[in-house]
This record gives C-alpha cells, structure tokens and sequence, in this order.
C-alpha cells in the first residue's frame, strides 16, 4: 500500500498520524452487521463515494493512530499483524508495510512509549507483538501497554465459548504480559494532560475512546463504537460482534449527542477517507461530515 495513505491531523500541541493496514475493504455489510442491507445504504446520498459505493457496499479501513506530544510517542490500537493465524481470511498471515509505514511516519517501533487499546478484539491488537526467530515478542519493548482489568478479563472469559475468536490470546496478549510490559489502569484514565481515556462500554465491556485536547481544540478516536459512518445515521444498528447491543446503542447515541456542533473532531477507527470529520445533527438522527 502507497503511503500517501498515512494522514495527518494537529490538534493544538497533538499531533495525530493515521497508519492503514488494510485500505478500503468493501462489500462487508453482512459480516459486519445484522442487518445492513445495500437499498438501506443507498438512502444516504452523503455516503457516497467516501464511505460507500453507489451500488450501496459500504467501505471500511483497518487502521491505527500514532500521538507525538513533545518527545512522547504514543500508539492509539495496533491493527491486525503480520504472521498470525486466523479464521477470517482477509486477516490470516498478513505480510503488510505498517511497521515501515510507521517508521517513516517518524514513529519507529522503539520510540513508542504507550500503546493504548480502545479493546482487546484482535483487529486492534494484532501489531503489540510480532514474530522473531519462531516467538512472538513485544514490537514495542520501550513501551507500557495500558489495559483495563475488566476487558482483560472479558476476552480471556471468551476461552471455551462456542464461536468466540480468541487466536490472537497467546500471540498478541499474553507475550507482552509476560515480558511485564501491561498496566492495568482505570477506563477514564488520563495518559497525558492532553490525552485521556473514555469509557465507552458495549461493544465490549471496558471498550475506551481516546479523547485528545490542547490549545482548546478536542478530538476522539473513536474505537469501535461505531465501524462505520451509516451508524450515524442509523444509531441502532446492531453489529454481528457487540457484546451488548443494548448498552453499545446508548452509548453511540450519548456519543454522538456528546459530539455534535463540533464539539471535537471525531476520527472514525474504521471509516476510510475522510477519516476525521464531524457529527452533524440530520432530522432525528446524525450524519458524518468528513474533513
């Protein structure tokens, strides 16, 4: 992948860096959610062609978020990985650019000092760890990954159950556990003065957003309460992996009423280009105005 996908955004003293894996991935409207019919997408014209084709297939990337705030580097989710095994095709035994990417982005795998995952779904974990010489060992061995107990606990609990995709346990989570590199901090809890975490359940039980602040501009990364931007407009649309579909609905609302008038720039963790943008109200609902 051309890395004139690499994006870049200042938020005051922020600045923000966006590194693609897997670049505009289309026609996932049944994997990703219930019920996401193509007539459905084809309703919102503003969709088009950033978001969605014209045939009603909606877009998505699989991306991370790199934060340079003076001399701190820190990794905002780590995307699939190189190597590993999975069950799903388009993510077993990738062979990407995103540790090169990331280094020439100015944010080379031994200057990161925090790696923050908005949850531990193995889409947003895979880069903790990469594989050398038969093992799976930190990618980032100068950095303290910071985790909540409760989403720790939640994915190991998924050992066993039918269905569940847990694979990236002993090869994204536990190497770095091991190697004593995990802190487990509170869901609200404050990484910098410019950067906290919100606690944004539902999709998982101690699912985060990133919340970014200086020079009084505010941006969020989202996570995954919402994969797609139809979700704005279609706030209770339910997807095939949320925990809680009930509590990931009021949360994407509260988020999305949180957001709206430009209270900060929302930066989707799946939606493609433009990635940033802002939540404007539409009638009873919301659409997505990228940037």
């Amino acid at each position: 992948m051309a890395r004139e996908h690499i994006r870049h955004w200042k938020i005051g003293d922020v600045e923000i860096v966006r590194i693609v894996e897997l670049f505009e991935l289309q026609g996932l409207n049944e994997i990703l959610f219930q019920s996401c019919s193509p007539e459905l997408v084809k309703g919102y014209d503003w969709l088009v062609p950033n978001y969605a084709s014209p045939d009603g297939a909606i877009k998505v990337n699989y991306q991370a978020f790199a934060l340079r705030i003076g001399d701190r580097h820190i990794m905002v989710d780590t995307c699939i990985g190189n190597d590993k095994h999975r069950q799903a095709p388009i993510f077993h035994h990738l062979q990407t650019t995103f540790l090169d990417d990331l280094a020439h982005a100015g944010f080379p795998a031994a200057s990161i000092d925090t790696v923050l995952c908005t949850h531990l779904h193995l889409d947003h974990v895979g880069w903790n760890t990469r594989l050398e010489a038969g093992r799976w060992v930190p990618t980032f061995p100068n950095a303290r990954y910071l985790f909540n107990r409760k989403e720790w606990d939640f994915i190991h609990g998924l050992v066993g159950k039918e269905h569940a995709e847990v694979d990236h346990l002993p090869d994204s989570l536990q190497p770095v556990y091991e190697a004593g590199l995990v802190d487990f901090v509170p869901t609200d809890h404050r990484v910098t003065p410019e950067v906290w975490l919100e606690p944004t359940p539902g999709h998982t039980p101690g699912h985060v957003s990133v919340c970014i602040q200086s020079q009084g501009e505010r941006a969020v990364i989202t996570g995954d309460i919402m994969h797609h931007p139809v979700q704005c407009a279609q706030p209770d649309m339910k997807t095939n992996f949320c925990n809680d579909h009930e509590q990931a609905m009021r949360t994407r609302r509260g988020f999305l009423q949180r957001n709206q008038d430009r209270a900060a720039l929302v930066i989707g963790s799946h939606f493609c280009d433009p990635t940033g943008g802002w939540i404007v109200r539409d009638g009873d609902a919301w659409r997505f105005q990228g940037e």
